[in-house]
């Protein structure tokens, strides 16, 4: 007896699946004020006419707002590729509907996208026929043949460190090490594993790899056209069906070397962006659900800057990014998420902020299958700003973008920022209060000097200014407020040999109070060597050698190298540092000679971290921001107790001292060098 899901096909699930048993295809499509929908089969010898067009039928094929059919593998034949034309309503005044029946569609739910060789985004701007330029889906058998046996899931606590980075970017140049055909692509970050491992990495923090428009110059990646496809433009291999299979690759040796996978997400806007941008999928299926309108429910809202806000607090709309989240931990094996912009997900559907309990974050929370995934927020946006307490994701982890602020400003010297330093050393308590009410965990701030959004760390200490020009927008993009200071020299052209040896003090300062502080750290990949990206802070249109990682630096900074490389082992071997909790009476407090100088002409902080309850040796550390040599006086314990480990003012190798060389003091008066930090460790 024939059943009627094999005659109507199911609502449930979305996108195109093959099922195995039936040896057919079941497609839906979400489409609220659609009045036909049409799915288009393609073959491979003709991209443009399509071999079959199935008009979906209301009476049969449509079940409350989802259109939906089922194709025995007879019907749909040789064709390889789908889409659809959807139809409904016009709205020449607005922005409330966008169709337009001469549209080929791309199905939001596609893994697999194939872009035609004539595709063009121009073709999709305005109304009017996009075939054969227009992205298509690929037509999956559901046979995946890759092999996930002998994986090991990393998890990491107190040793986490994680390393941002842009898969692009970090092999892409010819002195990467990496071969011709690997560079730039999933497989050239296997190569690269050896390196991680050796400077100390244990999570990668991937920039957005979802696939986007290649059409668009689109560097970084942050305007996503597809939220479940790996980008084929990061991939070595040429066919979009193996493009998955090379990044479970990437994974699966990632994991096996201990490495966690986490992504940068973008579920806050879409390639489409404005009313004059390109019609590929979600405006021209339902744009009113799709994304956020005014009041009006006649124009775009952009509290992302980037053109359209994605309705999170529509159903299908919180339904599409929860599958697609399961999607990247069930198939693909990662690990982690970095929400960008995720304060974005706090909005009704009428633009305003629920801060108590919206839809999306609950359902991402309260999710079983995310119980082990790391949830990290960008908690702010253009129009709105929760760091800390106000995200109301209590449970996520945040980028803190006071830790960048306030220890940029207190290792560049500004005043009056002593008191914030300590906040943030200790694990940003203010923000993240573990009282009763609220009860966080220090590890939730993501602490961090430098990310892709920005002067990259050698940059901060090389340049007063920003210089954009190259990103064709007059330097009037990016931040002017970089909190940076370049040393007395402008750039990175003949540097004066005393300028560069202040910048990498200054390098040395800001990454060691980073593996100092409590929480989580993160750091930009490159930073470790000083790469530049020529004072540029926003390169987010430079697929150049502006960002690609120059590999020549490593070599020739291989003394910062060590230091960090250093650093990150003596994190790792003292889990005091890193805590599940705040420090709270493990930790006192102290200034140049006796109490801490809280006063606004204060640049210097010092503090002991007993590591007793945590089994651990304790740490003492003195903090000079100002610009000449303070001396001061250590008060724990006798000078014999006390071993140096680490002092910034000197040069390699002495700045930090190998296991076994570490030197005891012989008087508790320690001479701190301008602009430096010194760290001691209690002998065993």
């Amino acid at each position: 007896m024939i059943s009627w899901s094999q005659i109507e096909g199911l609502p449930h699930p979305l996108g195109a699946v093959w099922l195995r048993e039936e040896k057919s295809y079941n497609f839906a499509l979400y489409s609220r004020h659609a009045t036909r929908v049409t799915l288009l089969l393609y073959t491979a010898h003709d991209l443009v006419n399509p071999v079959r067009r199935i008009s979906l039928n209301y009476l049969i094929h449509k079940s409350g707002r989802i259109w939906h059919c089922r194709l025995a593998a007879n019907e749909v034949a040789d064709a390889r590729y789908y889409a659809y034309s959807v139809e409904g309503p016009n709205d020449p005044h607005g922005e409330r509907h966008f169709f337009d029946p001469d549209k080929v569609l791309l199905d939001p739910y596609a893994t697999s996208i194939l872009f035609p060789p004539n595709f063009r985004r121009i073709a999709a701007i305005a109304r009017g026929s996009n075939a054969g330029r227009a992205p298509l889906g690929v037509l999956g058998d559901g046979t995946s043949s890759f092999d996930w046996s002998d994986e090991s899931r990393p998890g990491h606590t107190s040793d986490t460190i994680v390393y941002e980075l842009h898969v692009r970017g970090f092999t892409r140049r010819s002195n990467s090490g990496v071969a011709a055909d690997k560079r730039g692509t999933y497989a050239g970050l296997i190569d690269k594993i050896p390196y991680l491992k050796e400077l100390g990495i244990t999570a990668v923090e991937l920039m957005p790899v979802f696939q986007y428009d290649p059409d668009e110059g689109n560097y970084w990646g942050y305007m996503p056209l597809s939220f479940f496809s790996p980008h084929q433009g990061y991939a070595s291999v040429s066919s979009a069906e193996e493009t998955a299979d090379e990044f479970k690759t990437m994974v699966k040796a990632l994991h096996q070397a201990g490495i966690e996978v986490i992504l940068d997400v973008v579920y806050n806007h879409t390639t489409e962006a404005g009313a004059d941008g390109p019609t590929y999928s979600y405006r021209g299926i339902c744009n009113s659900s799709y994304y956020l309108l005014d009041e009006s429910m006649t124009h775009y809202r952009n509290d992302t800057g980037a053109g359209n806000v994605l309705r999170s607090a529509h159903p299908i709309v919180r339904r599409m990014i929860i599958d697609s989240l399961r999607f990247w931990v069930r198939e693909m094996h990662i690990d982690g998420f970095r929400f960008d912009l995720a304060s974005i997900f706090s909005r009704n559907s009428d633009g305003s902020i629920n801060l108590q309990d919206p839809p999306i974050i609950s359902e991402i929370t309260s999710d079983e299958g995310f119980g082990a995934v790391r949830h990290i927020a960008e908690a702010w946006d253009p129009a709105s700003y929760e760091l800390g307490r106000s995200f109301p994701g209590k449970s996520w982890s945040q980028w803190n973008g006071r830790f960048r602020r306030d220890v940029r400003a207190f290792v560049k010297g500004d005043p009056g920022k002593v008191t914030d330093l300590m906040s943030r050393i200790y694990g940003s308590s203010d923000l993240f209060p573990d009282d009763l009410d609220n009860a966080y965990h220090p590890y939730q701030t993501i602490n961090y000097v430098t990310s892709h959004d920005g002067f990259c760390l050698y940059d901060l200490v090389a340049y007063n200014a920003k210089h954009n020009l190259a990103n064709g927008q007059n330097n009037n993009d990016g931040t002017d407020n970089n909190l940076s200071w370049n040393c007395g020299w402008e750039g990175d052209h003949e540097v004066p040999a005393e300028v560069m040896q202040l910048r990498k003090q200054q390098i040395k300062n800001f990454f060691t109070i980073l593996m100092l502080s409590n929480g989580t750290p993160m750091f930009h990949a490159g930073d470790e060597f000083m790469n530049t990206q020529g004072g540029n802070n926003n390169p987010w249109n430079q697929d150049n050698e502006t960002t690609w990682l120059d590999w020549d630096r490593l070599e020739n900074n291989r003394d910062i190298f060590r230091f960090f490389k250093g650093m990150i082992a003596f994190r790792k071997a003292h889990p005091s540092l890193a805590r599940s909790r705040f420090w709270r009476d493990d930790v006192s407090w102290y200034g140049v000679d006796g109490q801490v100088d809280l006063s606004y002409s204060s640049h210097s902080l010092a503090f002991c971290l007993h590591g007793g309850s945590q089994q651990d040796r304790d740490i003492y550390v003195m903090i000079n921001a100002y610009w000449e040599d303070l001396n001061f006086r250590i008060q724990e314990n006798e000078a014999r107790d006390w071993m140096r480990i680490a002092d910034t003012s000197k040069l390699s190798p002495l700045d930090l001292l190998e296991i076994g060389s570490e030197e005891p003091l012989a008087s508790l008066d320690y001479k701190v060098n301008a602009r430096s930090v010194v760290v001691l460790l209690r002998s065993a």
